[in-house]
């Protein structure tokens, strides 16, 4: 019986690693119906906690976007890790705008 049981929690472990294994990746169109429900949320646009929050959310995102939007994803994800430091280096700030700024302009194109 012990066998048995011992192959069964096997057989099961193993199903449930196989399919963590396999992500799949996301539609343009998936990844912006996400980016939108994360965006949408008002709490995600307040102070560092907000910028925090957001980058958080959009992490997993990211990790199965679209080949459109994924450089995007990781641009907003670099300047919101950034601006949620509790000292932020302005100088750095200042280079990720521009890649945060056409993130926005590549999102608009896609997501419109």
């Amino acid at each position: 019986m012990k066998k048995l049981a011992t192959a069964l929690l096997a057989a099961g472990l193993l199903a449930s690693a196989t399919a963590c294994s396999e992500s799949h990746q996301l539609s343009t169109a998936e990844t912006c119906e996400r980016i939108q429900s994360v965006v949408s949320n008002p709490a995600n646009n307040a102070g560092k906690t907000g910028m925090n929050r957001l980058a958080n959310q959009i992490r997993p995102i990211h990790a199965v976007a679209s080949d459109d939007l994924k450089p995007a994803l990781a641009s907003i994800i670099e300047y919101t890790d950034e601006q949620a430091k509790e000292s932020p280096d302005e100088a750095k700030l200042a280079e990720l705008q521009a890649g945060y700024q056409e993130a926005g302009n590549t999102y608009s194109q896609f997501c419109s």
